[in-house]
Order: structure tokens, then sequence, then C-alpha cells
């Protein structure tokens, strides 16, 4: 899984490079819902399943996880307005480094 993370994660590089925001933002959604997905299973054991938004719902819901940790989550999953914009300042793939550096480092 983590060759898939990186992958994701260096796709949102190469899309932001391209100035194509929109696309390093899901890439890097996908980054974060992939070791997020990954941490649930070690902590919950198989059948633990979804979609990157999926994963980063229930982060962000986790009182478990750290308050930055679960503020990276709500970020990544914030929906963008009709003029592509987001009412706060992020970097999406900041972001993700975040969620993934967290989940990689505990066991369970």
């Amino acid at each position: 899984m983590a060759t898939d993370i990186e992958a994701e994660l260096a796709q949102a590089q190469k899309a932001r490079e391209a100035g194509n925001e929109g696309q390093a933002r899901v890439c890097a959604r996908r980054a974060a819902g992939i070791a997020t997905r990954e941490w649930y299973r070690r902590r919950l054991g198989p059948g633990w399943h979804g979609d990157a938004l999926k994963q980063l719902q229930r982060l962000q819901e986790d009182v478990l996880v750290p308050e930055r940790v679960r503020e990276a989550a709500r970020r990544l999953t914030t929906r963008v307005d009709f003029d592509h914009t987001l009412p706060f300042e992020d970097d999406p793939i900041e972001d993700a480094r975040g969620i993934v550096e967290f989940v990689s480092q505990r066991e369970k």
C-alpha cells in the first residue's frame, strides 16, 4: 500500500506543477484515504473498506486522533464552491502527508 500512497502523492505534485490544483487535491485525498483505510484495518481488523471520503470522514470524527490530523481530514473533505474556491487557505498535499505520517507512525 505504501507504493500506492506514494504514487498518489507523486501524481498530486505533478498535477500541481501542471497548474491543475483540483486534480492535485483529488490525488492527495486518495493518498490520505488509502493510508487511513490501512490504519483502520490494522486497528480494527479486516472488513474495513470504503472510498477516500468515507475514510477521511471517519478519521475526522475519531476522538483518538489529534486535532491537527482531524482538521487536515476536514480540509480534504470540504467541497469547493461554484467558483472552485475553499473557505480557507489549504495545501492538500501537505494535509495528506500529515495524515499519512500520523497513521504510518501508529501500529494501532
